[in-house]
């Protein structure tokens, strides 16, 4: 079943960025596992997917050592700055940064660890109080701030948007998350390289790749439902 399902959101991928006129190779797709078991995770691996996204610090901890190491952790959840060290040396990206305290945080940790953590800047477009994220209007001058300190460099923006049974009414938010991108990138920052957008879930993931997606973070599509019991 896993299998299926990857090749049906590989095929939409595929048909959403010959729709926009983009290359399949631009958009990588990262197959979220939070609370999916370690042989579940292996048996997309073996389909070739090499990225993985953990919603928690401690799940990306705990199923580091029993997979291959070739395999690509991103932190995409909310993280407590309590947390950091359970991914520093393991994560290769951080996508979930919305706060100078949480960069500086980061920031000493990678220091510690002699690395860089490439981070992006987790931006609350549809201004929605249930999320974290920085407001649109701040997103910059938070990159200001955060590219001076060593240990971590800034990648792009990434974005949650709202939970809706119709995708389009989220490409809105995509939109605007690509121009604050390219505004911000346009300003070459020190230390900033607004390369990557990470945004578009399961539900409307084709959309956020017709407005410009870099990464997307599909769970369900691939996995199917959660169970949250522990």
């Amino acid at each position: 079943m896993l299998r299926e399902n990857l090749k049906d959101v590989e095929d939409r991928v595929a048909r959403a960025c010959a729709r926009s006129g983009r290359n399949r190779d631009d958009v990588l797709l990262i197959a979220v596992s939070k609370t999916k078991p370690v042989e579940m995770i292996d048996e997309i691996y073996q389909e070739g997917v090499r990225d993985f996204g953990e919603n928690h610090p401690q799940e990306i901890r705990d199923k580091f050592p029993q997979l291959p190491e070739d395999i690509r952790w991103h932190m995409i959840g909310h993280l407590q700055t309590n947390k950091i060290k359970y991914i520093i040396d393991r994560a290769c990206m951080i996508h979930s940064v919305d706060s100078f305290h949480l960069a500086e945080a980061i920031s000493k940790a990678a220091v510690k660890n002699s690395l860089i953590m490439p981070v992006l800047i987790e931006v609350n477009m549809a201004g929605e109080a249930s999320k974290s994220g920085v407001a649109p209007e701040d997103t910059e001058a938070l990159i200001r701030q955060a590219a001076q300190l060593p240990g971590i460099h800034i990648e792009g923006l990434m974005t949650i948007a709202p939970y809706t049974e119709n995708p389009e009414e989220n490409r809105i938010y995509f939109r605007e998350m690509k121009k604050l991108n390219i505004d911000i990138g346009a300003k070459n920052i020190d230390n900033v390289n607004m390369c990557h957008l990470s945004m578009g879930m399961t539900g409307d993931y084709e959309v956020a790749i017709e407005e410009g997606a870099t990464m997307i973070r599909v769970g369900t599509g691939i996995f199917g439902e959660r169970s949250y019991a522990r």
